[in-house]
Formats: C-alpha cells, sequence, structure tokens
C-alpha cells in the first residue's frame, strides 16, 4: 500500500511541477539573446537578415510574455498540457527564427535541445515524446527549407551539405540522449526524495511510538499504588460486611474492577518499563521487539542468539546491551516482515558478536534473490522478488521488497550499520555453515539480510546501563 501511493503521489506531482514565472523568466532571456544576436549579426558583422520578421518572431515572444504575466499570477503552477503548449510555442518561435536566419547553418541551432530537455525533467514520457518528435521535424525541415545567410556585399553563406546532414545527425542525437538522460535523472532524484520522506514518516510514527510507550508505562507505575490501595480497602470491607450480602456485592464488584484495571495496565505496560528501560536493551530483546507484529503470520521465526535457540536459557550467553534506537527497531521489524512475506515456513533472525562487532542475520526459506535483482536491493521501488505469493498470506496485493527494504536499509545504515544481501547457499559457503533443512541447526536456504553495527556506535557499557538506572527523569509530554 505504501508503494502504491507513493506512486500515485509522483504522478499528481509530476503534473505541477512548473510555474509559470519560471518559464517566463526563462523566455525573457530567450528574447534578450535572440535580440543580442541579431543586432551583432546585422551590425558587425554584416550579415543582412530580414530584420522586420525577425523582429515580429522576437516581439510574438514578448507579447506571450506581457500577456502572460498579466492574466495570471506569477505563482501559477501549470498543468501538463498548459506546460507541454508553452514549449511546443517556444519550439515554434525558434524554429522560425532558424528559417529566417539560415536554418541548420545557424550555429543556434542547438537551441532547439531546450523545450525538449526541460520536458523530459518536468513532464510525463508522452508530452516529451511529442515535443521530441515536433523538434526532429522542425530541424528536418529546417535542413531543407531555410533563407540562405547572406552578407551585405550580396555573397551568401554556403555550407557543404555533409556540414549540414552531420548538423541534422548531431541535434537528432542530442534529442535523444539529453531527454533520455535528463527524465533518467529526473525520476531517480523525484523518487529518491519521496522515498526519504516516507522513511522520515516511518521513523517519526516509529519515535511516537516509543514516546507513547513510556507514558504508558508511567500511567502504569503511578497507578499501581491507588490501585493496590483501592484493593487492600475493598478486602477489609467484604471482611467486615460478611452479614449483610446486598453490600458486600458491591464491594466484591470494586474489587473485581480493580484486578481488571491491573491487568489492563499491565498489558499496556508491555510497551515499556519506564523512560530509561525504553533507551537501551539487550539486543535480543530488541529483536523479540521487532519481530513480535509477525510472529503470528503463520511462519515460525526462530530467534538464535549466537547459536541459541533459547535466548532466555542458562545455556545462553551474555548478550550485549544496545541503544534501542526507534530506527533501530522499525529497520529491524522492516526486514522481519519481508522475510516472513516471503517464507515458505521458516525465518530465521541470528544473533551474534566478536570484540568489535554485533551482527544480525535474517533470513528465509523462501525462492531467495533473483540474480538481476540483488545489485539493486535497497533502492527504492524494485518490486520483484522471485517466486508465487505463499497461500495464506496476510497481504495478497504486496508487490515486492521495494520501499521497505529501502526505509529498513535507510534507518539501519543511519544507526551505524552496514547492509549486505545474499541468498542462503552463498552466505552459508561464505561463513562455513552449509545451508540445510534442521531450522535449528542450519543458515536459511533462502534469502538473507545481514546487518553489521560497530559495537562502539551502537552498545551500552554496564557503567552507562547503571547511571541510567539511577536517572530519574521527569517524563517529557512535548514529544508525543
Amino acid at each position: 500500500m505504501q508503494e502504491a501511493g507513493l506512486s500515485l503521489m509522483t504522478n499528481a506531482a509530476r503534473s505541477d511541477w512548473v510555474r509559470l514565472r519560471t518559464l517566463t523568466l526563462l523566455r525573457w532571456l530567450a528574447i534578450g539573446g535572440q535580440t543580442m544576436a541579431v543586432v551583432v549579426a546585422s551590425q558587425w558583422f554584416d550579415v543582412a537578415l530580414p530584420l522586420d520578421l525577425c523582429g515580429f518572431a522576437i516581439a510574438a515572444s514578448a507579447a506571450f510574455n506581457i500577456i502572460s504575466t498579466v492574466v495570471h499570477p506569477q505563482n501559477k503552477r501549470l498543468s501538463e498540457r498548459d506546460t507541454a503548449l508553452i514549449l511546443l510555442f517556444d519550439l515554434t518561435q525558434l524554429a522560425l527564427l532558424l528559417f529566417l536566419s539560415g536554418g541548420l547553418t545557424n550555429p543556434f541551432c542547438v537551441l532547439v535541445l531546450a523545450p525538449v530537455t526541460i520536458s523530459a525533467t518536468a513532464l510525463t514520457l508522452r508530452v516529451t515524446l511529442l515535443l521530441g518528435l515536433a523538434a526532429l521535424a522542425d530541424i528536418s525541415l529546417l535542413a531543407l527549407f531555410h533563407l540562405p545567410l547572406a552578407f551585405d556585399d550580396g555573397t551568401d553563406m554556403i555550407l557543404p551539405s555533409l556540414h549540414i546532414g552531420g548538423t541534422w545527425a548531431a541535434l537528432l542525437i542530442g534529442i535523444i540522449f539529453l531527454a533520455l538522460y535528463a527524465r533518467r535523472v529526473t525520476i531517480e532524484t523525484f523518487t529518491m526524495s519521496q522515498a526519504l520522506i516516507a522513511t522520515q514518516m516511518a521513523l517519526a510514527r516509529e519515535q511516537r511510538l516509543t514516546a507513547l510507550g513510556g507514558l504508558v508505562a508511567a500511567a502504569a507505575h503511578e497507578l499501581g499504588t491507588p490501585l493496590a490501595t483501592i484493593k487492600l480497602a475493598s478486602s477489609e470491607l467484604a471482611h467486615e460486611l460478611k452479614d449483610r450480602p446486598e453490600l458486600l456485592e458491591d464491594v466484591k464488584l470494586i474489587r473485581a474492577q480493580t484486578d481488571r484495571c491491573r491487568d489492563i495496565l499491565r498489558g499496556l505496560g508491555r510497551a515499556g518499563k519506564d523512560d530509561t528501560h525504553l533507551r537501551h536493551a539487550p539486543v535480543a530483546a530488541v529483536v523479540e521487539e521487532a519481530a513480535e507484529p509477525h510472529l503470528d503470520r503463520g511462519r515460525d521465526v526462530i530467534i538464535r542468539l549466537d547459536g541459541v535457540v533459547d535466548v532466555d536459557s542458562p545455556a545462553a550467553p551474555d548478550q550485549p546491551e544496545i541503544n534501542r534506537r526507534p530506527e533501530v527497531v522499525h529497520g529491524l521489524r522492516n526486514l522481519i516482515q519481508n522475510a516472513v512475506d516471503f517464507s515458505r515456513g521458516h525465518v530465521w533472525v541470528d544473533i551474534d558478536w566478536d570484540a568489535e562487532n554485533i551482527r544480525i542475520a535474517v533470513g528465509d526459506d523462501g525462492p531467495g534473490y533473483p540474480a538481476d535483482v540483488i545489485g539493486r536491493l535497497g533502492d527504492p521501488f524494485v518490486r520483484r522478488r522471485s517466486g508465487p505469493q505463499q497461500p495464506g498470506a496476510e497481504r495478497p496485493d504486496y508487490e515486492g521488497m521495494g520501499l521497505g527494504l529501502f526505509i529498513a536499509k535507510t534507518l539501519l545504515e543511519r544507526s551505524g550499520a552496514r547492509i549486505a544481501f545474499a541468498n542462503g547457499s552463498e552466505y552459508g559457503s561464505a561463513t562455513g555453515l552449509p545451508p540445510g533443512t534442521d531450522p535449528d541447526a542450519a543458515r536459511p536456504p533462502g534469502a538473507i539480510v545481514e546487518v553489521i553495527w560497530p559495537r562502539a556506535g551502537i552498545e551500552v557499557t554496564r557503567e552507562e546501563s547503571r547511571a541510567a538506572l539511577g536517572e530519574n527523569r521527569p517524563f517529557d509530554l512535548n514529544n508525543i
């Protein structure tokens, strides 16, 4: 849904990128340049130009500017149709000037590239193709029909046909190349900016949820004492009102509702213990929090701490404590979600570390990444993963790994991590662990995403943890 919404937003936003004022200013610059070129050529280089017709073409462009400025406000944004018509007018006006001044023998014929390039950066492909065809028609006609450049002494400047043909071919190649290049760069820039906006929105949402968890935990802590007092008082009243059953029922109701309030607060308090504990946690706890929304989706999500499946067992090693950053939680959650979406039955989350780094590898037993996609993973809107959507999946409209993996990669890299994508067979051979079928012992045979943090950048030392536990900071409602 995020990808579909972003695609609609892209198409809508591209239709009103151009302000009328921008095109008006560019046209005034063109008018000034055209006027200077005509004056210099006729006065200094003794070129015999039809000054009346050239002046008419330049005046038409100036009149267009004046009328558009008077009729429309300066901040008017043009529709795609209006922008295309204005660029077509500029292209036609330039072709008329070139016809009057030598056609393709005029070195300023290169300016026919400008309207097509502007269209490629601001308008749709259909409009760009139409303007490109119009520019091609103009230069083809100018190569065949034009008024030759003549000097005041009556001599004509005649260039060989080979030069005219070469100029025509150069302009054709320039139109195609610049249009494709400008459009490619513009689309990538716009796509990246929209994906970064979506990333910021996802991070802001995770930060709000984190702040809300602290508020809920604080409320549960503060309400615990009065609820305990109410329950104690109601228990004493129940003991004293044994011989008055009509009042005893009301007291029992108070006790039952008190127990219900306690259970509700316990459930809400799972979002966090207190504001201090929300800032850092054991690495396995952070992974479990990230995986929690996807534990009931019909896949077996296996979290292994340095090879040990039961992270709470005595055999589990002492794990590092890391900063519990919203970008880390949300990034890992997206990676686990992607693995669950494409897995056949099992998802593995391996946590291990050494003296320098902390590693988290998320993998599945699905079909893996196709070779033509794996090099582009982490870019927005990579939409294809080999293999059909698994039956019973909760997201039948899920299209691929584009925006989700981009958000995950961006957020995790912001936290200082390095991200690597591979398939299970390659990953297993690289680490000395062959891809097997035992979910408790082997690396997954499908896709693998490995996240590596330097310990110095994410780990919380024991001294910092003890110091944080001793803090007693008030909860700031402005953070919500």
